[in-house]
Formats: C-alpha cells, sequence, structure tokens
C-alpha cells in the first residue's frame, strides 16, 4: 500500500523536528537591471519609491545581502521599484553618487536620494527605509 504525504502534512513534520523551512519569492520578480544608460529614466523619473543596490561580482557582503534584495522586491512589488546597479559595469553612476564602498544601498523618492546604507545591513532595516520613503 502506497502512503501519500501531502506538503503540510510534510512541512509539519519538519517544523516539528526542528528544520528550516524557506520560503522563496515570488516567481519572476527580480530587482530590475540600472546602469549608467537607464538610471536616470528607471530611478530618477520613477513615480514611486526606488531601492538601489550598488553591488560588484567580486563582493562578498554584496552576495550575502542579494537574497534579501530579491525578497524586497517581491514584497513591495508595484510599491517600490527594487533595482540593482553593478559597480563595475556602470562608473558613471558610481562617480555621480559617490560610491566607495559595496554594497551601498540608496532609497531614491521623487528622484532624490532620500536614505544611504553603506555596507551590509538587514531586511528589517531595509523595510524600515522603505516604508519611511512610503509615508508609513
Amino acid at each position: 500500500m502506497k502512503h501519500r504525504v501531502s506538503l503540510l502534512t510534510l512541512v509539519a513534520v519538519l517544523c516539528l523536528t526542528g528544520c528550516e523551512v524557506h520560503t522563496t519569492p515570488q516567481p519572476g520578480v527580480e530587482p530590475v537591471v540600472v546602469n549608467d544608460a537607464n538610471f536616470d529614466q528607471v530611478v530618477l523619473q520613477s513615480d514611486r519609491p526606488v531601492l538601489v543596490d550598488v553591488w560588484a561580482e567580486w563582493c562578498g557582503p554584496c552576495k550575502d545581502i542579494a537574497p534579501i534584495v530579491r525578497e524586497l522586491a517581491a514584497e513591495y512589488e508595484g510599491r517600490v521599484v527594487v533595482a540593482k546597479l553593478d559597480f563595475d559595469s556602470s562608473p558613471q553612476t558610481a562617480k555621480k553618487y559617490r560610491i566607495e564602498a559595496l554594497p551601498t544601498l540608496i532609497v531614491f523618492k521623487n528622484g532624490q536620494e532620500v536614505s544611504r546604507v553603506v555596507g551590509a545591513t538587514n531586511k528589517s532595516d531595509l523595510t524600515a527605509r522603505l516604508n519611511q520613503a512610503l509615508g508609513q
């Protein structure tokens, strides 16, 4: 006789045994890629607040916060634009905004910088900054 286990039962068993269950962001919701060519249009001309994650492939802390940035893109979809700017590929924008360390996360509202975090941070800090930009 074959036993069928529902997904809910499996999750309950995992939780009871101390294993962590991770949820993934909504499929297809990813940060927007911005660069020197489209930064003004996507970020500065946005009618919504924008979180820009300035990162680089060689930056370990950038990789550490990447999942948080993806989660925020899904959670704030339709309310906030979440964007990623590759530091090495966008030298003009990096220079204009005086990016001196990575990661740097900048919140823009109405085309103006309203908040900046230099270095890795946590999700609750970024959430608070985004909620403030939304007036919540």
